[in-house]
């Protein structure tokens, strides 16, 4: 099969069938992927099934700004078996291990206390002392931002300004728990906490973000699938600046799930022209485009 770069036309599976053997671990994005927010896409299980049978190693790896825990919880309750996959790793877990551990440069120099943005579902990524939360951002030591709450708005960024001003009159340093901008969640489009930190930059431009495109979050990955041949791993997103750089960065093959983002982006019926051109704007050359992910 041809890559992007090899023809003005991206290839388009209708699933993963056609190619499934080529690779031993698939590296899943999980909100536009596997699931809309509310439940599995059509297909999905199904599929998961059916690599598991033939051997295949499937991780989980979301942008979501809670703990790995928490996210296996709410895939039981969407009634996703737990024997259809291998692991999860979640920006939330990576960011609650950083905070932790305290070895990277960036978290070495953060005291303990968070003034935080975001709902309180996610606050498992400051549990076991990794963060002591604080209502006044003038007691604070760093902004954690987990993107917004869903009962004060998740559509309009601007409503987060106040809390994002005062934030920045004390300079607090922003620790972004998820580089998204944007998800899907059913049929509405949903702004994520990357969308805090675009506005946070001009006001303050210390700014972490954990998670995908950083190549380092696959290192965990890798482990959980108990893999080092990077050839033999393909992971499968419907973000070309996140999940599909995120794997080129990492060293690892690409698939383009039309489904989630891309779907609201592109539509049902995408045009294999455009979406080239779409990724060579990206600077991403994945293997080929795939309508879902089912067998």
């Amino acid at each position: 099969m041809s890559k992007t770069t090899e023809g003005t036309r991206m290839d388009i599976l209708d699933g993963i069938a056609p190619i499934a053997d080529r690779y031993d671990g698939y590296v899943l994005d999980l909100w536009g992927v596997v699931h809309d927010g509310k439940r599995p896409y059509p297909g999905v299980p199904e599929c998961l099934g059916e690599l598991k049978r033939r051997g295949k190693r499937i991780v989980f790896l979301t942008n979501a700004p809670r703990r790995s825990w928490f996210i296996a919880g709410m895939l039981d309750r969407m009634g996703l078996d737990r024997a259809l996959y291998d692991g999860i790793i979640s920006s939330g877990e990576i960011t609650w291990r950083m905070l932790k551990a305290k070895d990277h440069p960036w978290f070495a120099r953060l005291g303990p206390r968070a003034f935080h943005i975001g709902p309180e579902r996610d606050l498992s990524v400051a549990e076991e002392g990794a963060a002591e939360l604080v209502a006044d951002a003038a007691q604070a030591d760093f902004l954690l931002n987990t993107g917004p709450d869903p009962d004060r708005g998740s559509h309009d960024a601007s409503r987060y300004m106040p809390a994002l001003r005062e934030a920045a009159r004390h300079q607090l340093p922003m620790l972004c728990v998820n580089p998204d901008r944007h998800v899907m969640v059913g049929t509405e489009r949903l702004i994520c906490a990357g969308a805090l930190a675009d506005l946070y930059k001009p006001m303050c431009g210390d700014i972490f973000e954990v998670g995908k495109p950083d190549p380092a979050v696959y290192d965990p990955v890798l482990d959980l699938l108990g893999m080092t041949d990077r050839h033999r791993v393909v992971a499968i997103g419907d973000t070309p600046h996140t999940d599909l750089a995120g794997a080129q960065a990492a060293g690892l093959d690409a698939l383009w799930a039309m489904t989630g983002l891309a779907q609201h982006e592109h539509g049902d019926d995408p045009d294999p022209e455009i979406l080239r051109q779409v990724a060579l704007r990206e600077g991403v050359d994945p293997v080929a485009a795939i309508r879902a992910l089912r067998w």
